[in-house]
């Protein structure tokens, strides 16, 4: 099973896919857990996440967190709408100053950039807003404020078709 390669995830194979998902829904699962469910032995588990984390495939471990939990019972979708010049290396500088900020994209279409907001509240909402419109190379916003969130998936390879 060595020899074969996925073609839509880099060059895992369906093994190391398979223990990236597990991994994805508990990252504090041990090799043996893990090994049960892909049928390879605890070391041999643990060989390949070493080969994974070395590759950069697996960057970290993390915790899953309810923002509502938290405080941050409102999210939105904040699209900037930025002067012809401004490199994405300014935008991306601008942003990642927010802690509101969850993440933040260039996109295509008439928008330049959509960020993914979490706020207290609608006041706070409105305030995260306002300081983003100020940005000196921002010319308007337009918000979207998510009602209900349907999916939502960790970055993990696709199970086998």
């Amino acid at each position: 099973m060595g020899g074969v390669v996925s073609a839509y995830s880099g060059g895992l194979d369906p093994i190391d896919e398979a223990i990236l998902r597990e991994l994805a829904v508990d990252a504090r699962a041990s090799y043996a857990d893990i090994g049960a469910v892909v049928s390879l032995s605890a070391p041999a588990v643990k060989r390949r996440v070493d080969r994974l984390r070395e590759r950069g495939v697996v960057r970290g471990y993390t915790v899953l967190l309810d923002p509502a939990a938290l405080g941050w019972a409102t999210e939105a979708f904040i699209e900037l709408f930025c002067q012809g010049s401004t490199s994405p290396a300014t935008m991306r500088a601008a942003v990642e100053r927010y802690p509101e900020v969850v993440a933040a994209s260039t996109v295509t279409g008439d928008v330049d950039v959509v960020v993914q907001v979490r706020a207290r509240d609608m006041r706070h909402l409105e305030q995260v807003v306002e300081r983003l419109a100020a940005e000196p190379f921002v010319t308007r916003t337009r918000s979207t404020i998510v009602l209900s969130a349907l999916v939502r998936r960790p970055d993990v390879p696709p199970p086998p078709a």
